[in-house]
């Protein structure tokens, strides 16, 4: 069943429908993760799974960046996560993730997937949240991640063809190794413009 926000297009999900609740007077999204659930494709070969589920729009014509602020509910198990996430198929996604590292610690960490998954470690995160952004510059996408909403950091550039399905873009929620995993998302903005500067963020 589609979602409706005030503020976005009408959403769905990429997957079996999940768990969703936005508070209209807060204008705060929260998904709740199932057990065990994840997006990946070991670039060892060994495992594919995708049994989260994405809360999603379809991708805007021509370039647009999307962009919220991300919190993850206490306590955290390794790889929890909040995402903003590009999806087409199985084997052409990426997810920006505000994630639990092995280590205990917040990360910003992104992934992306071609038939295998890219995946990369960047900043720490010193706080409770974060805003994350993903863009499309021209046919390539970018994410940055900021402390602020304001000042935004590079995080990653690249290339990636669509598969099967168009592109769709929005929210997810995972626990590859917990039971649960509760991301809250909020000051969610779709603006229909390009960066000019992406090592700046502007």
């Amino acid at each position: 069943m589609p979602i409706s926000l005030h503020t976005l297009p009408e959403l769905s999900w990429t997957h079996t429908p999940g768990d969703a609740d936005f508070d209209p007077s807060t204008e705060v999204l929260t998904l709740t993760a199932a057990a065990g659930v994840d997006w990946s494709n070991d670039a060892l070969g060994t495992h594919s799974q995708h049994a989260a589920t994405a809360l999603t729009l379809e991708a805007p014509a021509g370039d647009f960046t999307l962009s919220a602020r991300v919190r993850v509910s206490e306590p955290r198990t390794t790889f929890d996560a909040g995402a903003l996430v590009l999806w087409s198929d199985d084997d052409h996604w990426a997810k920006l993730c505000f994630e639990f590292s092995p280590q205990g610690q917040p990360m910003v960490v992104s992934v992306v997937t071609d038939r295998y998954s890219d995946d990369c470690n960047s900043t720490h995160v010193t706080s409770g949240e974060i805003f994350l952004r993903v863009a499309r510059v021209g046919e390539a996408w970018a994410f940055h991640s900021s402390t602020d909403g304001v000042q935004w950091d590079f995080v990653r550039l690249f290339r990636l063809d669509a598969g099967a399905d168009g592109w769709r873009v929005g929210f997810l929620s995972q626990a590859p190794m917990g039971d649960t995993c509760t991301a809250t998302f909020d000051r969610m903005a779709l603006r229909h413009d390009g960066l000019a500067d992406l090592r700046n963020g502007e």
